[in-house]
């Protein structure tokens, strides 16, 4: 038996990956920025650092994340051209709160079997999130690895680099007493708390994804494959034009938790939750469940994605820079020096019709 033979024997298919490549190159020719040197299939991703010498001061900023078990809705549903835009938005996001342009990013999948077409589509997915962030896909890996993860099972995680003044980081250090918080619509339940999600609707009240959901207004599949807001841009408009202290990126562990990683401990924060009403989906989760409310607020997003400290003269000014990205935001809350409750978040109120 020969080697190349052997390793086929053994699960893993040297042309079918040779094969993926092919495919998923045309997408990633989509997701370049003109600092990328080269293509790909080299060992090492190659990017123009002399882009950063009109930097006084340059702050190189990093973020490694995955997608968790939404990957499962994917593979339930062979649908895996979205699935990219919850890795770009785990990432990216990440590192725009502090002001950080995203650059470039690299992707890792991990598989039990090289299936070329699924392959590319999973990454033309990262590719098309990559042109929306702004920053150039540059390289990747795709592992086999039958035995460990089934035929049909993979997974998806990446790393990516940005750049910030440094003069312009944004952290708790620039929050103030009296700057409002900007709450950012987010497209539903992104990324995060799909173990929950998954527990609540299909195994213990034994939904199918096909099935239609009136309050959804589509089935239940469609609504848990809704592709994560990527923020990037919109945000770094609003660091740009407003005096924007601090962002936070809502994910695991929920919109009060995620606040507290960039409010000093000299100052807390209240937001009302009588300011917005979550997607439909996140009601659904709580009834059906019949999970507390304090639970649900630690495990999802609640219908916000990204928040913003920032002056209150510029609330309005706020508002109206993330309307023209797309991106629909409201003032939710307000900070305020509280030597007792430093550094804490409270949530007020009750969201409208729950």
């Amino acid at each position: 038996m020969s080697p190349e033979n052997a390793y086929a024997a053994a699960g893993v298919s040297i042309e079918a990956g040779d094969k993926a490549v092919e495919l998923m190159k045309v997408w990633i020719d989509k997701a370049r920025r003109p600092e990328m040197i080269g293509g790909i299939g080299g060992f090492a991703g190659l990017f123009d650092a002399t882009a950063l010498k009109s930097y006084d001061r340059p702050l190189l900023a990093t973020s490694a994340d995955g997608v968790g078990t939404k990957v499962a809705i994917a593979q339930a549903l062979d649908k895996h051209d979205t699935i990219g835009f919850d890795l770009v938005g785990m990432l990216v996001d990440d590192l725009v709160v502090c002001g950080a342009e995203p650059l470039f990013l690299t992707d890792y999948i991990a598989t039990g079997r090289v299936v070329p077409e699924r392959i590319a589509a999973i990454v033309k997915g990262i590719a098309e999130a990559c042109v929306e962030a702004g920053c150039a896909l540059l390289g990747g890996e795709t592992a086999e690895h039958p035995g460990l993860l089934d035929a049909d099972e993979y997974d998806v995680a990446g790393s990516t680099t940005g750049v910030v003044e440094a003069d312009r980081l944004l952290g708790p250090g620039r929050v103030r007493p009296g700057d409002v918080v900007i709450a950012m619509e987010s497209s539903g339940l992104h990324s995060n708390g799909y173990s929950l999600v998954r527990h609540v609707l299909l195994r213990t009240a034994g939904w199918e994804l096909d099935r239609q959901v009136e309050e959804l207004g589509r089935t239940l599949g469609e609504e848990l494959l809704e592709p994560t807001r990527i923020y990037a841009k919109a945000c770094l408009a609003l660091a740009d034009r407003t005096a924007t202290h601090a962002m936070s990126h809502v994910t695991g562990g929920g919109l009060a938790a995620n606040l507290e990683r960039v409010m000093p401990v000299e100052l807390a924060a209240t937001i009302d939750r009588t300011t917005w009403t979550p997607q439909p989906v996140f009601d659904l989760v709580r009834r059906v469940g019949d999970v507390p409310q304090p639970d649900l607020e630690m495990t999802l997003n609640c219908g916000v994605g990204m928040v913003a400290l920032t002056a209150a003269a510029d609330a309005d000014a706020a508002v109206a820079v993330l309307a023209e990205h797309g991106v629909r935001a409201w003032v939710a809350g307000e900070v305020r020096a509280d030597a007792e409750r430093g550094g804490k978040v409270e949530l007020v109120g009750q969201h409208p019709g729950w």
